[in-house]
């Protein structure tokens, strides 16, 4: 992000705290970073109406703590890990609610994958998409924040809470196992 966005984001927070601006304030937000916040959901939990509930749990969250907010992270950065964080616990409930193991989720989020009606993508992408799905969970986040929202490792760090070092290795681990995967076939 800019330097620009981050006077921008003061100047958000500035609106937000006060109460004759604060949905209009809200609404940029929303504006500035629900499409990127959807993108990021929905690559973690796959179906479209799965990615919107969570979606909206974390603009929710974001609404009751941004208030709170220090200013200590990028409001993307804070909002992602918002994100992540929802997402992940989603997948959690669905584990526990299905009584499955961690492997079947992975399995379904496959197949919801292959059956989307909203999937628009081609045959590699669908492929790379596959591949993605059966990365260890920490490889799969960092390696979406890296390839699709070209985040730099700095503000994945602010999103996960992992050392540079730690996600370097593990987008280089992801990247190996999904060249060998896409090299089956």
């Amino acid at each position: 992000m800019t330097d620009a966005s981050a006077i921008n984001d003061r100047e958000l927070l500035a609106a937000f705290k006060q109460k004759a601006t604060r949905n209009i304030a809200f609404g940029q937000i929303l504006k500035a970073y629900q499409k990127k916040t959807y993108w990021h959901i929905r690559r973690i939990v796959i179906d479209h109406d799965d990615a919107d509930d969570v979606v909206q749990n974390t603009f929710i969250k974001v609404w009751e703590n941004l208030e709170h907010f220090r200013g200590d992270s990028q409001l993307f950065t804070w909002i992602f890990r918002i994100a992540t964080n929802e997402a992940l616990l989603f997948l959690t409930k669905k584990r526990v609610g299905k009584n499955i193991s961690l492997a079947d989720v992975d399995y379904d989020l496959i197949e919801t994958l292959h059956s989307s009606a909203y999937f628009n993508g081609d045959r590699a992408e669908r492929k790379l998409q596959t591949a993605i799905l059966q990365l260890p969970e920490k490889q799969r986040l960092v390696f979406n924040m890296k390839y699709y929202e070209n985040m730099k490792y700095e503000e994945i760090e602010a999103v996960l809470g992992t050392s540079v070092g730690a996600l370097k290795a593990s987008y280089h681990h992801a990247v190996k196992k999904i060249e060998e995967f896409l090299k089956r076939d």
